[in-house]
């Protein structure tokens, strides 16, 4: 006998959700508006079906697996289904959790931070850089300490660039120098002083023991130290585990996230250089 499918108890019924403000009756095919408060979907809309994975630093017994549901009822799935346990080594047990989670989501509450400024074409950043600078921009990139994950970094300096944007190399008003991987804090901010850098971009994709924040704030009191106040290059930091918002409290001035194409960075700098006096005193 098989148990009870946790999506058709009445503790898990489909949400009734709370519509949008000025949401409209939809009709004809047009699209639904989306409700404000809302809950995960898995097979029917409001079940509130997830699944997580997640390790245990337990054998792989009867036991470990009652440890793993306990953790998935203290996570708020309930009533979970553990559909994976697989030994990884003689002390740990990997999991893969199936359940309903009873919490909501009011998207009234989502903070979003918006770019602030206009995506621009090649042709309009090398305009705008030869008019304002009257030179080219110069930058310089690294993936520092033992992060050797360059893909990231690549995909943004590199000409072949990433999502069908070329990369910072193909505008020919900009001057990239790459240092690559594993590239130690010193070195870094010796030839950024040695280019003139006018821009540092970091990539950190390791993140073991938060190394993506020690780095960064390091990284960026090396060079708050080396160079004299309001001379500093931007400081750029990109990777898939930093918080959006979270650059003023590592010392940086920008940081972008998994997705971002070179476009966006280029347009970025270019914002920044239309505001040198902003950006000399936020720096």
């Amino acid at each position: 006998m098989t148990p009870q499918d946790p999506r058709t108890t009445d503790s898990a019924m489909p949400l009734d959700p709370m519509p949008a403000k000025g949401a409209k009756e939809s009709g004809g095919g047009a699209r639904k508006a989306t409700p404000d408060i809302i809950r995960p979907y898995g097979d029917t809309t409001g079940d509130g079906m997830v699944q997580v994975s997640f390790t245990l630093p337990v054998p792989h017994d009867k036991r470990a697996e009652g440890a793993a549901l306990q953790l998935a009822a203290k996570m708020g799935l309930e009533p979970a289904l553990l559909v994976h346990a697989k030994a990884m080594g003689p002390d740990f047990t990997f999991f893969v959790v199936y359940g309903s989670a009873k919490h909501l989501v009011d998207l009234r509450e989502v903070k979003v931070v918006e770019r602030e400024f206009p995506l621009l074409t090649p042709k309009d950043v090398n305009a705008a850089i030869k008019s304002r600078m009257r030179r080219k921009l110069v930058v310089v990139g690294a993936c520092i300490g033992t992060d050797a994950h360059t893909v990231g970094i690549d995909a943004i300096l590199n000409i072949k660039g990433f999502a069908g944007e070329k990369g910072l190399e193909y505008y020919r008003e900009i001057k990239v120098v790459n240092l690559g991987a594993q590239v130690l804090v010193p070195d870094l901010v010796e030839r950024a002083r040695a280019e003139k850098a006018d821009a540092v971009m970091v990539s950190q994709v390791v993140t073991q023991r938060d190394a993506h924040i020690h780095n960064t704030t390091a990284m960026s009191a090396a060079f708050r130290e080396a160079y004299p106040a309001g001379q500093v290059p931007l400081l750029v930091v990109g990777g898939p585990r930093f918080e959006e918002g979270s650059a003023p409290k590592l010392g940086v001035d920008r940081i972008f996230g998994r997705g971002t194409t070179p476009g966006e960075v280029a347009s970025y700098l270019v914002h920044e250089l239309a505001q040198p006096k902003a950006t000399q005193e936020k720096r």
